[in-house]
Protein backbone atom coordinates (compact mmCIF):
# COMPACT_ATOMS: atom_id res chain seq x y z
CA UNK A 1 0.00 0.00 0.00
CA UNK A 2 1.33 3.56 -0.64
CA UNK A 3 1.77 6.05 1.77
CA UNK A 4 2.00 9.52 1.14
CA UNK A 5 4.03 12.03 3.63
CA UNK A 6 3.74 16.34 2.44
CA UNK A 7 5.88 18.76 3.46
CA UNK A 8 6.66 21.91 3.04
CA UNK A 9 3.88 24.15 4.37
CA UNK A 10 3.95 27.10 6.79
CA UNK A 11 3.48 30.30 7.29
CA UNK A 12 3.72 33.32 4.34
CA UNK A 13 2.73 36.68 3.33
CA UNK A 14 0.39 37.38 0.51
CA UNK A 15 2.56 37.02 -2.63
CA UNK A 16 4.91 34.48 -1.11
CA UNK A 17 5.73 31.70 -2.49
CA UNK A 18 5.83 27.67 -1.33
CA UNK A 19 6.99 24.41 -2.91
CA UNK A 20 5.28 21.44 -1.54
CA UNK A 21 6.81 17.61 -1.58
CA UNK A 22 4.51 14.78 -1.81
CA UNK A 23 7.09 11.59 -1.34
CA UNK A 24 5.20 8.04 -1.54
CA UNK A 25 6.54 5.16 0.00
CA UNK A 26 5.96 1.60 -0.26
CA UNK A 27 5.13 1.62 -4.13
CA UNK A 28 7.08 3.21 -6.97
CA UNK A 29 4.94 6.56 -8.61
CA UNK A 30 6.59 5.95 -12.24
CA UNK A 31 3.21 4.61 -13.94
CA UNK A 32 0.02 6.81 -11.38
CA UNK A 33 -1.08 10.03 -11.82
CA UNK A 34 -0.23 12.25 -9.11
CA UNK A 35 -2.97 14.69 -7.60
CA UNK A 36 -2.76 17.71 -5.38
CA UNK A 37 -5.85 18.29 -3.02
CA UNK A 38 -6.42 20.99 -0.55
CA UNK A 39 -9.37 21.62 2.45
CA UNK A 40 -9.84 24.53 3.94
CA UNK A 41 -11.16 25.12 7.07
CA UNK A 42 -15.26 24.55 6.97
CA UNK A 43 -14.98 23.55 3.26
CA UNK A 44 -14.48 20.31 1.08
CA UNK A 45 -11.49 18.96 -0.07
CA UNK A 46 -11.11 20.19 -3.46
CA UNK A 47 -8.94 19.12 -6.50
CA UNK A 48 -5.96 21.62 -6.74
CA UNK A 49 -3.50 20.12 -9.45
CA UNK A 50 -2.73 16.72 -11.30
CA UNK A 51 0.37 15.64 -13.21
CA UNK A 52 -0.18 12.81 -15.38
CA UNK A 53 2.55 9.63 -15.27
CA UNK A 54 4.93 10.57 -17.59
CA UNK A 55 4.54 14.31 -16.22
CA UNK A 56 3.92 15.32 -20.02
CA UNK A 57 0.18 16.61 -19.06
CA UNK A 58 -0.55 18.93 -15.75
CA UNK A 59 -4.20 20.39 -14.61
CA UNK A 60 -5.04 22.70 -12.23
CA UNK A 61 -7.94 24.40 -11.24
CA UNK A 62 -9.30 27.51 -12.30
CA UNK A 63 -8.32 29.63 -8.91
CA UNK A 64 -4.67 28.45 -9.03
CA UNK A 65 -4.09 28.41 -12.54
CA UNK A 66 -0.79 31.10 -13.74
CA UNK A 67 0.17 30.38 -9.82
CA UNK A 68 0.69 26.94 -9.41
CA UNK A 69 3.02 24.70 -11.10
CA UNK A 70 3.20 20.59 -10.83
CA UNK A 71 5.94 18.90 -11.56
CA UNK A 72 7.53 15.18 -10.35
CA UNK A 73 10.81 13.65 -10.02
CA UNK A 74 9.99 9.79 -9.99
CA UNK A 75 13.72 9.10 -9.46
CA UNK A 76 13.17 10.47 -5.81
CA UNK A 77 9.10 9.44 -5.88
CA UNK A 78 8.25 12.80 -4.74
CA UNK A 79 5.84 15.19 -6.33
CA UNK A 80 5.57 19.02 -5.99
CA UNK A 81 3.88 21.76 -6.19
CA UNK A 82 5.40 24.98 -6.61
CA UNK A 83 3.01 28.09 -5.32
CA UNK A 84 3.48 31.24 -6.26
CA UNK A 85 1.36 35.01 -5.09
CA UNK A 86 -0.49 32.54 -2.50
CA UNK A 87 -3.33 34.57 -1.32
CA UNK A 88 -5.55 33.95 2.08
CA UNK A 89 -7.99 31.94 0.11
CA UNK A 90 -4.93 29.59 -0.72
CA UNK A 91 -4.88 28.58 3.23
CA UNK A 92 -5.82 25.09 4.02
CA UNK A 93 -3.89 21.94 4.47
CA UNK A 94 -2.78 20.82 1.15
CA UNK A 95 -2.95 16.50 0.67
CA UNK A 96 -1.30 14.44 -2.20
CA UNK A 97 -2.79 11.05 -3.82
CA UNK A 98 -2.10 9.03 -6.70
CA UNK A 99 -3.72 6.63 -9.23
CA UNK A 100 -4.52 5.33 -12.07
CA UNK A 101 -5.25 8.48 -13.50
CA UNK A 102 -5.98 12.06 -11.91
CA UNK A 103 -7.42 10.74 -8.71
CA UNK A 104 -11.07 11.89 -7.45
CA UNK A 105 -11.51 13.12 -4.48
CA UNK A 106 -14.20 10.85 -3.55
CA UNK A 107 -12.47 7.83 -4.42
CA UNK A 108 -9.49 8.33 -2.52
CA UNK A 109 -8.81 6.13 0.22
CA UNK A 110 -5.38 6.59 1.38
CA UNK A 111 -4.61 9.94 2.76
CA UNK A 112 -1.40 11.41 3.85
CA UNK A 113 -1.33 13.47 7.32
CA UNK A 114 -0.93 16.92 4.87
CA UNK A 115 0.68 19.89 5.23
CA UNK A 116 -0.61 23.40 6.00
CA UNK A 117 -0.72 26.35 4.37
CA UNK A 118 -1.29 29.71 6.10
CA UNK A 119 -1.37 33.01 3.73
CA UNK A 120 -1.76 35.95 5.82
CA UNK A 121 -0.05 39.36 6.55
Amino acid sequence: QVRFVESGGGMVQPGGSLRLSCAASGRTLDHYAVGWFRQAPGKEREGVSCVTSGGNSAYFVDSVKGRFTISRDNAKNTVYLQMTSLNPEDTAVYYCAADWTCPIVGLVKNWGQGTQVTVSS
